[in-house]
């Protein structure tokens, strides 16, 4: 075992890293091991392999104590899904997971389909198109904020709330983080205030987290915090991938001609997508004990950010990581969902989205010409904010 451990003075948060941070990724897992970040003063895991190990062993590393960079998100966050370990989270994990199982998603597949054909049909009548708020944002807003059934007042805060909540994932020094609290604030207590019963829709997603506390399963007071999970993820993900996708497509137009002769291959380009520009590219979690990891010993009590979008293009596993490919053999074991226990719980609906956008679109496009784009600056989001493009 070594006795010293790996250092970086690199820094993950500035502006030019959240813009692009695969050549920080690349020079992260070229240090073959877990590094302590002196900016920062955690370790971060940037090969696959550490990155998979670390998220299938929630014994070593937990998420009890939360997965921000800063404590106060972690307080915020204490006691909901995405800060929980086993058994806890699994009894939370069943609740938040009922609307989207299979079963269910079966019954909504064909509204989400005809209502996508319905949308592209009408956007292909122009010649261009922005693709963040013309497309990626359709489904997620109309299809599955109706679902979820939050009251109608504040809901159109939701698409701020989003972003925002991502932001305060990051270090409590970041103006990113610092600017994003207030309006995570105001996500809080529209969750306090609003999604309470009465005021949420009868049926909803929503409502189902309380229906639940009634019956035993949960706290009353813990279904304030599982409303995150309806608020954010739900949206931001789906809409940064279905954007990414757009791009990739637009860069890489043979693989789209691949995808209209056999749009059979949509399910496996969604994976190889989400691989290429993973929408979460990090979560944090505590060691409970001291750890050993390719020769190094991470103390008991560190922070360790996981890096989601660097495993996704670790050459050790991907072989030509660099390289956009709709016919990817093993794409299905990217990270970009997550994996583990914590694997995204809405990962199916997304999928079901895209694919209904790109079966969609593989009817009626047969070029996607990008004509300017925009990236996101986000603590723990890779995405793009604008993408205009002209179809032919």
């Amino acid at each position: 075992m070594q006795t010293t451990r790996l250092e970086s003075d690199l820094e993950l948060y500035t502006e030019e890293a959240l813009t692009n941070p695969y050549p920080i990724y690349k020079e992260l897992r070229d240090m073959e091991g877990p590094v302590w970040l002196n900016s920062y003063g955690v370790y971060v895991l940037a090969r696959y392999d550490d990155v998979r190990a670390a998220l299938e062993n929630n014994e070593v590393f937990s998420s009890a104590k939360g997965v921000s960079l800063n404590e106060h998100m972690n307080k915020a966050l204490a006691g909901g899904l995405l800060c929980s370990d086993p058994p806890n989270h699994d009894v939370l994990r069943k609740i938040i997971e009922r609307p989207v199982l299979p079963k269910q998603l079966t019954a909504l597949r064909q509204n989400i389909v005809e209502e996508a054909e319905r949308h592209v049909e009408q956007l292909v009548k122009k010649d261009h198109f922005e693709v963040v708020t013309e497309l990626a944002q359709h489904l997620p807003v109309t299809i599955v904020s109706n679902l979820v059934g939050l009251p109608e007042a504040g809901r159109e805060r939701m698409l701020n709330w989003a972003p925002a909540n991502f932001n305060c994932f990051g270090p409590a020094d970041s103006a990113l983080t610092q600017s994003s609290f207030p309006i995570l604030e105001e996500m809080v207590k529209y969750a306090l205030e609003e999604c309470v019963p009465g005021k949420l829709k009868p049926g909803g997603w929503a409502a189902q987290i309380w229906e639940a506390a009634d019956r035993g399963e949960i706290s009353h007071a813990t279904c304030p915090k599982l409303m995150n999970d309806y608020m954010g993820p739900s949206l931001d993900t789906t809409i940064f991938a279905t954007t990414s996708a757009i791009w990739l497509f637009s860069q890489h137009p043979k693989q789209w001609d691949i995808i209209r002769g056999n749009p059979a291959l949509i399910p496996n380009a969604i994976n190889e997508v989400v691989r290429m520009e993973s929408p979460v590219t990090a979560f944090s979690r505590m060691t409970s004990r001291d750890h050993e990891m390719s020769g190094y010993t991470i103390p008991e009590g560190s922070r360790v950010i996981v890096l989601y979008g660097s495993a996704n293009r670790d050459k050790r596993h991907w072989g030509n990581p660099e390289t956009f490919d709709v016919q990817r053999n093993n794409v299905s074991e990217h990270m970009g969902f997550g994996f583990g226990e914590h694997q995204c719980v809405g990962n199916n609906l997304a999928r079901l989205e895209i694919r209904a956008l790109l079966t969609a679109l593989a009817k009626h496009v047969k070029r996607f010409e990008l004509k300017d784009v925009e990236w996101t600056k986000n603590n723990a989001l890779r995405g793009i904010s604008r993408c205009n493009i002209a179809i032919h």
